[in-house]
């Protein structure tokens, strides 16, 4: 099934799964008095601490016997630390009361084959999936200097930017500014997105990028005190697959756009659609929640009615919108297929990226 059919399938497949849930039947869990550990593989400042923060105490009212529900951070080796720690774990060993929260920067290492990446995605159980968006910022005089959406004016400029590792969800931000002709110099080795936040305004980067529910807490107030000014989104995606203009930024023109309108830019060829393929495996199921292996149908099915009473409250789109933004967030059969749209890119794109790491950063995953 080519990409954008399978993208098509995956939204009518989480619409049906809205639709016609089928847990009546199965037997919940009972969590009286227990406590669920949640665990995020990045430090507390980033966008990954914010969802799973967010939906935490949501989640605690859901389950039955309203367990606490605890965040626990595992940061290291751009979450692949936390990942193979995962991997090791067994639904027996913890009857219910452990799930881990997976990001883009866990999918990319998975996708690229790079030699830490010790976990398999098959082995675990998907019981929510939330998607997001990303937007790129400038200083304000630097964002200033741009002839509209061109961004020809900033390419004699030396750029840096705080990275997690270039074979993270970064891969998409640093892919895109240099098809933009940006002199980006990344410093790798941060833990979290938000601690790129931080070296942006200590004025130690003077470029950076955030997923929508980090830029909406912590990147909005710099942009409020005229510190710092949207670049660009990454946009989102219409049923047909086509990049459009993100629902929670709506007057924010894409990369897409920045792209048509600089010259050394292009929207086709195959550095096009590798950007496009690892955007579309990294945000539009970008956040996911798994049980361990060997998680019973009753696990899954307690985990799943959860999320599913959560995302029926009357205030959820509201509260979410101002916290996560306005995407979709996906449970029962669509979460499964949004898991597999996330953990598979075509041949050529993964090829393409392999080579441009090793010929731009030096990283070797053959």
């Amino acid at each position: 099934m080519g990409l954008s059919k399978r993208l098509l399938a995956s939204a009518i497949a989480a619409t049906m799964a809205l639709l016609t849930p089928n847990l009546t039947s199965a037997h919940m869990l009972d969590l009286s008095g227990k406590t669920v550990e949640w665990i995020i593989p990045f430090s507390e400042t980033g966008g990954s601490a914010k969802w799973a923060n967010f939906y935490a105490p949501l989640l605690s009212e859901a389950l039955p016997g309203e367990p606490t529900v605890v965040v626990k951070f595992m940061p290291g080796a751009g979450s692949t630390k936390g990942a193979n720690w995962f991997q090791e774990q067994d639904y027996a060993d913890s009857n219910g009361t452990l799930i881990f929260g997976s990001s883009g920067s866990t999918q990319f290492p998975y996708l690229l084959g790079d030699p830490r990446v010790q976990y398999e995605y098959r082995d675990w159980n998907v019981v929510l999936a939330s998607g997001t968006g990303g937007v790129a910022y400038l200083p304000t005089e630097l964002a200033d200097m741009m002839n509209g959406v061109d961004a020809s004016p900033l390419q004699g400029t030396d750029f840096i930017y705080g990275s997690q590792g270039a074979t993270r969800l970064d891969l998409v931000p640093l892919l895109a500014w240099e098809m933009l002709g940006l002199n980006v110099e990344p410093v790798f080795g941060i833990k979290g997105r938000g601690d790129g936040r931080l070296m942006f305004e200590r004025g130690e980067a003077n470029i950076d990028y955030q997923t929508s529910s980090s830029y909406l807490g912590g990147v909005v107030p710099l942009v409020e005190a005229g510190t710092a000014t949207p670049m660009m989104s990454w946009g989102a995606l219409d049923a047909d697959g086509n990049i459009v203009r993100d629902p929670t930024f709506p007057d924010m023109p894409t990369f897409k756009e920045l792209c048509e309108a600089t010259d050394s830019c292009e929207t086709s060829g195959e550095q096009w659609e590798a950007w496009k393929a690892f955007f579309i495996a990294g945000f539009p199921a970008q956040k996911m929640v798994f049980l361990p292996k060997g998680a019973s149908e009753d696990a899954i099915a307690t985990y799943t009615a959860a999320f599913e009473t959560v995302k029926a409250r009357s205030d959820f789109a509201e509260i979410s919108a101002s916290r996560l933004g306005k995407y979709p967030q996906i449970t029962g059969s669509g979460a499964a297929a949004a898991l597999d749209s996330a953990t598979n890119v075509p041949d050529e794109a993964r090829a393409f990226v392999v080579n441009w790491l090793q010929e731009r950063y030096g990283v070797s995953l053959n």
